[in-house]
């Protein structure tokens, strides 16, 4: 595609340690902020840091993004395990803005143009951490229900039961925490003009029926959740009736043993 230049999107981990990351890049080049974001430019070429863990790169050589990606490492909050990237080509030729088979029209090339896009490129790029994590979650507890239907009980113990609940509690306050994330970014409050470009990416990416998609994935972690909930409960209440038989058992001994043998 004539002029096509790469657009290489990764999240990196939870979050940055935004401060000390400006500083250390600021040491070796320009680095400017806006609200949430780092913007490193390269020559006609840009780099936006984005402080809930994702980089978006603009036009930048491999061995420029891994230079870069070994630094912000050093700065990375809770990495994640697997790097999620995306992929986009782009030109600024068009006539209008448009984005099509990955490939991103746009009808200028102003750097606040190439943030408001990677607003939207961005977000999407963390909503495939928060999907994978869930996912994932799910897929590893999806032998409970199974479980329960098929004996009406789960056979784990009581600490294995607490470390399930404890990981799915994990796993829904973090992505709730975080959930605002997923919101219109504050940045086109002050720049309202742009908002076109965030929506012409978010409608192409499909953001806001995968947010919805995943609030229907966090309802079954919250369903989970419970039935494990009561399955703990059962299991303690289960061990307290057991307790409480045993001490009857053992007072009507004591009484058999003292009074009655004592009689004969």
């Amino acid at each position: 595609m004539e002029n096509a230049l790469e657009i290489y999107a990764v999240c990196q981990c939870a979050s940055y340690d935004t401060p000390a990351l400006k500083q250390s890049l600021e040491s070796s080049g320009e680095c400017f902020s806006d609200r949430n974001v780092l913007h490193v430019p390269r020559g006609d070429q840009d780099i936006f840091i984005f402080d809930y863990g994702v980089i978006v790169f603009w036009g930048i050589s491999l061995d420029e993004q891994k230079e870069i990606l070994s630094l912000t490492k050093k700065y990375a909050i809770t990495p994640v395990e697997t790097l999620l990237s995306d992929e986009f080509t782009y030109s600024t030729s068009a006539d209008s803005s448009s984005v099509r088979n990955d490939h991103i029209q746009l009808s200028d090339d102003n750097r606040i143009t190439r943030l408001a896009v990677s607003h939207g490129i961005a977000q999407s790029t963390k909503l495939s951490q928060f999907e994978a994590h869930v996912q994932q979650t799910i897929i590893d507890t999806a032998h409970i229900p199974g479980s329960i239907a098929e004996t009406g009980k789960l056979k784990l113990s009581r600490k294995s039961i607490a470390r399930l609940r404890g990981r799915l509690f994990l796993t829904k306050s973090d992505v709730m925490l975080h959930y605002d994330l997923l919101d219109v970014p504050e940045f086109f409050w002050e720049n309202p003009e742009l908002n076109h470009y965030y929506s012409m990416i978010t409608d192409y990416l499909e953001t806001e029926q995968r947010v919805n998609v995943l609030g229907k994935k966090l309802e079954t972690i919250h369903e989970l959740f419970n039935m494990m909930a009561d399955e703990q409960k059962h299991k303690h209440s289960s061990l307290l009736e057991w307790i409480i038989i045993w001490l009857i058992a053992f007072e009507i001994g004591v009484f058999l043993v003292h009074d009655v043998f004592a009689w004969l």
